[in-house]
């Protein structure tokens, strides 16, 4: 016996790949207000921005006792 429910009520829509490329866009700009530097800023992965967002006073910390 099933559930009474039809698999497409269970889905759900899925990331759009422009949406992603946006977001990533503004974590960026976000991580240069907050003091990295853009070559810097270059070299990191998606992933690398995300874990420097969930900490941004120390990434503030971090980088303004480095000189420019």
């Amino acid at each position: 016996m099933g559930s009474g429910r039809a698999m497409d009520e269970l889905s759900y829509s899925a990331k759009k790949p422009r949406e992603q490329r946006r977001r990533e866009r503004e974590q960026r700009k976000r991580l240069l207000a907050l003091g990295v530097p853009e070559a810097k800023l270059s070299k990191m992965t998606s992933l690398d921005v995300r874990l420097m967002l969930k900490r941004p006073v120390k990434v503030k910390q971090q980088f303004a006792a480095q000189p420019v």
